[in-house]
């Protein structure tokens, strides 16, 4: 678990890899701090190297992170691939993203997951995903279609009032052609 790009004063933050199984966004933020070095965006590259390194959905202790954090309906679940943890928070890697959101106070959050081809929202965030839907041609869904307990956005979204933006990635399509609409992405993001 890495900072990347902008830690001076940064106001946007962008995530990629909460799950193991969706690597796309670790290689397009690498690709494009490569390319923009100077980037104005604060980046987690990849915040589940185990779980990319196992090609695994969840984290070393077998949790999602994406269900690993202190909201209001996290709740205890079945040890699966959406184990929330024994309690919330409980992950180094959870913990170390509430530590860099609770230290820079970033006005919008990115986190790129994969497969539904959707630009979902939490929080004050739909004219957001409206612009990002239009880049990339993906719906704008604000509700993912299953209960989320202890998610990410949630807790940043809801929560937290930052407006947050998970874009997930057409995993059918090779990560290569998916990187100029990223690029896109982010470079509207720095403008913001």
């Amino acid at each position: 678990m890495d900072l990347a790009g902008n830690i001076q004063n940064p106001t946007v933050l962008v995530i990629g890899c909460f799950h193991g199984d969706e690597p796309q966004g670790k290689y397009l933020i690498s690709e494009y701090l490569k390319q923009f070095p100077d980037s104005k965006l604060l980046f987690i590259p990849c915040l589940n190297e185990y779980g990319v390194e196992h090609n695994i959905r969840t984290n070393k202790n077998g949790v999602d992170l994406n269900r690993n954090f202190p909201t209001k309906n996290w709740e205890l679940t079945q040890r699966n691939e959406f184990f929330g943890g024994k309690t919330p928070a409980s992950e180094e890697e959870t913990k170390f993203v509430i530590s860099v959101v609770e230290k820079f106070n970033p006005q919008i959050i990115l986190t790129l997951h994969a497969p539904f081809k959707v630009v979902n929202y939490d929080g004050d965030a739909k004219d957001l995903a409206e612009e990002i839907s239009k880049i990339i041609n993906y719906p704008v869904e604000e509700n993912i279609g299953y209960p989320t307990p202890g998610s990410f956005g949630t807790w940043a979204g809801i929560e937290k009032e930052i407006p947050t933006i998970t874009l997930e990635l057409d995993e059918e399509v090779g990560v290569e052609s998916l990187r100029e609409s990223v690029f896109e992405i982010f470079k509207l993001l720095e403008n913001k």
